[in-house]
């Protein structure tokens, strides 16, 4: 650690240590993790560019407000399981929130050494401490209170909350529709992106909470909110997510080899589909892939497609490169492993070919006219322009709904949308449910979701407990 007269002195020279990734040629060929993470010296390197700022507003960019600037300290005194204890103050996935989330536009965007150079890797040392769970205390657990809690849903937000319950001495069961844990970080994201072993290891760690799985358990199916008041559970939180597929509307969206991009996402991630006949659940291994999209789920369908064996994999999107809302890193990932970016245009129809399955799509281009609500400028058709790109496989990541379950729970208020009405605590009508993540929100980042889960377990906590 670089010191004057033992005081810290951040290292000012040093540019940004680069990610420690796998070659883009190698890597698109198979599911490998494409970031193998920093290595110690990489770490304590990184660490050391810190200004370690008496007003850290990196903090106030995380969305569930990580002592940054103290965990990157512990890692420039190669403490590690001090720094892993700061982050689990927090959060309790910093392995998966490492690996995922958009730190570009959170902590690292609000990081002073951007200003006038390259941010602080946050993510990366996040990570890096995350990836090693044997150095960090045990958690602590206050002691049991009686309570019975229902979670319903098992992704980021819904194990945030269970997390959070179990320790605070809440007894707490998870329902979890399919039959593992992790809801969109099993199913959505790729493994080449974030390892299923991380998941499970992140499920395991609230096992050993104290955290009860119920899985294959669809509740608004076979159980719903009062039943389970029935049995006993003093409190509810639906954290459902938002995985029903928006529709393109255009003819031919109901074209063999027409799929939903989370659709195609499960049957890869989660059932295997890369592996058949070895597992059952088939995918078409397309050799010319279009995608349509802009955000990180239509990178991930891009790339999952070239691991499938794709000979040409297009992006084609609405506006341009420079609007997409995905992850910076996702892009240029894509785009070194192959990736082709057709930019304004949107899709008209999808035409079958003779064997009836989709053989092409008809796509209309667009301009850029005056910006909308998002900021960004709107697509506008160009009059005439069309064109038509061949493929066999086509896939629609513009975006989900609210899942349908939500209104099946209980008697909860919900929007014209679908999705479930809360506070910024997360309670809802129902004085006895909470609703977080995605299901209230609409599809946004897993840290978001993470957050919501934090302050609903903290509004429970408060309301049976009277603290």
């Amino acid at each position: 650690m670089p010191q004057v007269k033992g005081r810290y002195v951040p290292d000012m020279k040093s540019p940004r240590t680069p990610a420690n990734e796998e070659d883009a040629a190698e890597r698109a060929k198979d599911f490998r993790p494409v970031d193998k993470g920093f290595t110690e010296d990489m770490a304590v390197a990184e660490a050391n560019r810190c200004l370690d700022c008496k007003r850290p507003f990196c903090v106030d960019g995380c969305p569930v407000n990580i002592k940054i600037p103290q965990f990157i300290a512990a890692i420039r005194d190669k403490e590690y399981g001090k720094g892993l204890d700061v982050i689990h103050e927090d959060s309790m996935l910093p392995a998966i929130c490492g690996r995922v989330c958009p730190q570009e536009s959170q902590c690292e965007g609000k990081c002073i050494r951007g200003k006038k150079g390259e941010p602080v890797a946050i993510g990366q040392l996040e990570r890096f401490l995350g990836d090693m769970p044997e150095v960090a205390s045990a958690t602590k657990l206050a002691p049991k209170n009686g309570k019975k809690v229902a979670v319903v849903g098992s992704g980021p937000s819904g194990i945030t909350c269970a997390g959070e319950l179990a320790r605070n001495g809440f007894d707490v069961t998870v329902f979890e529709a399919f039959f593992t844990g992790g809801g969109v970080l099993a199913y959505g994201i790729p493994e080449f992106r974030l390892p299923k072993a991380v998941v499970k290891r992140e499920i395991d760690s609230l096992e050993k909470l104290g955290v009860k799985f119920e899985y294959n358990s669809v509740v608004g199916r076979i159980t719903d909110a009062d039943e389970l008041f029935e049995q006993g559970f003093d409190a509810l939180y639906i954290a459902l997510g938002a995985g029903l597929p928006k529709f393109l509307n255009v003819p031919g969206e109901n074209l063999p080899n027409v799929y939903f991009a989370n659709e195609y996402l499960t049957r890869v991630n989660l059932m295997k589909a890369n592996k058949f006949p070895s597992y059952d659940t088939p995918t078409k291994h397309g050799k010319h892939v279009v995608v349509f999209g802009g955000g990180n789920v239509a990178m991930d369908s891009v790339r999952t497609a070239l691991r499938l064996g794709a000979d040409e994999v297009t992006l084609c999107y609405r506006r341009t490169e420079a609007e997409m809302p995905a992850r910076r890193a996702e892009v240029l990932h894509a785009k070194a492993e192959g990736v082709k970016i057709h930019e304004l245009v949107s899709p008209l129809e999808f035409v079958a070919g003779d064997d009836g399955a989709v053989a092409s799509v008809r796509v209309q281009k667009m301009k850029l006219g005056e910006p909308d609500a998002s900021g960004r400028r709107r697509p506008e058709p160009i009059e005439g322009a069309t064109e038509t790109i061949a493929c066999d496989v086509a896939i629609s990541a513009i975006g989900t709904n609210a899942n349908p379950f939500a209104k099946m729970i209980g008697d909860i208020k919900t929007n014209k949308w679908g999705y479930i009405e809360a506070d910024e605590n997360g309670q809802t009508s129902n004085p006895k449910i909470w609703a977080g993540g995605d299901v209230v929100t609409g599809a946004a980042t897993v840290i978001l979701a993470m957050g919501a889960g934090k302050k609903a377990a903290a509004s429970i906590t408060e309301t049976l407990l009277g603290q």
